[in-house]
């Protein structure tokens, strides 16, 4: 008689769980071998980087060295990619962009070359390029992710909205929640003209809910549109509602099409306390509202918001805000920065 297949048999007691535990552990130490595997390349990068500078400087090389390196290296290193011109030219440019060998080893390091790229062609202040990095890191941007933020300067709007969060809610809490909350938010994305309705709006970011939640930033769940609240047999309904995951609360974001005015509030508040009494449970974060209106008078909103009891923030949003096509066609693109990897491509434009 045969003897029965492998994989037919009757694992013993306790083997699935052993089995998923053991390819939880080869998964992470493939992970972890990546991760090292890109810190050293990113590292050799950044000393080869280094040398060509100090060698420059001290002893007054000039850019056909990096021609003859180049080739000398390529010929090598046939199997690896990344010893053309321009990416030399990149490593150069990187070590000088990062001059602290500490900033690459425990920050910069952990990316990919190809997010370095976009950081250091995007980005010339170090502390904003740093700041990108480190949320990238943090969030686990791709590429394009990470190119998308830094073109509608997600980092320098986080923060921005006018709250009475500092007052409202306990520390902390509540720098989580106002950096949580942008001014202006821009959608682009939406496809509308300037002057689009109230509705035609909150159904176009419905329709490209995962853009919009891009937008909002890490944390934020959509819970629904025209959320049906029943207050003593009237019917209400919320514009949009969200439930954020580290604030461990039910957000609710209001449109206004035209400019602020302070009885938006008024609404607000009443929305806000029909979802703490009838959805919020007991474990949950009290709700926060944000309105979001064409434009606003600054000190107007922070008038309003004053007296108001509940967590609420007011920010603004644009829909339509795009670069000039002359400044556009002067950034290198992530497919002319790939290209220039393998060499196959032109240089990118000088300055970039």
């Amino acid at each position: 008689m045969s003897e029965q297949p492998v994989g037919l048999m009757d694992p013993p007691n306790g083997y699935a769980d052993w089995l998923a535990d053991l390819k939880g552990r080869i998964h992470t130490a493939q992970q972890r071998a990546t991760l090292a595997v890109n810190r050293e390349l990113v590292l050799l990068y950044w000393q080869i980087g280094r040398d060509i500078l100090q060698r420059q400087a001290e002893q007054g090389w000039g850019a056909k060295v990096i021609d003859r390196l180049a080739q000398d290296l390529r010929a090598a290193f046939p199997a690896m990619k990344g010893f053309s011109r321009a990416n030399l030219m990149y490593m150069r440019a990187f070590a000088q962009a990062w001059p602290d060998a500490a900033i690459v080893q425990q920050a910069v390091g952990q990316l990919p070359w190809g997010h370095n790229l976009v950081l250091l062609t995007q980005l010339k202040d170090p502390e904003l390029r740093l700041a990108y990095a480190q949320s990238a890191i943090a969030h686990g941007w791709s590429r394009n992710v990470l190119n998308i933020h830094i073109e509608t300067r997600r980092l320098e709007r986080s923060g921005k909205a006018v709250t009475n969060f500092e007052t409202r809610l306990p520390q902390p809490q509540s720098d989580l929640a106002r950096e949580s909350l942008k001014d202006p938010y821009r959608f682009d994305f939406l496809g509308l003209s300037d002057e689009a309705h109230e509705r035609e709006i909150e159904g176009a970011l419905v329709k490209h809910v995962t853009e919009f939640l891009l937008e909002l930033g890490a944390g934020f769940a959509f819970v629904g549109r025209q959320v049906l609240l029943d207050v003593g047999g009237d019917e209400f309904f919320i514009d949009l509602l969200f439930y954020h995951l580290k604030l461990r609360c039910y957000v609710v974001i209001e449109l206004k099409a035209g400019k602020f005015k302070p009885e938006h509030l008024g609404q607000l508040g009443f929305y806000l306390t029909a979802v703490d009494r009838q959805i919020k449970s007991e474990h949950d974060n009290p709700t926060i509202g944000l309105l979001l209106c064409k434009t606003k008078n600054k000190v107007v909103a922070e008038y309003a918001l004053g007296d108001k009891s509940q967590p609420m923030g007011v920010a603004e949003y644009k829909l339509l805000e795009s670069l000039p096509a002359e400044l556009q066609t002067s950034l290198p693109s992530i497919e002319q920065i790939e290209r220039e990897l393998t060499g196959d491509g032109p240089s990118p434009p000088s300055g970039a």
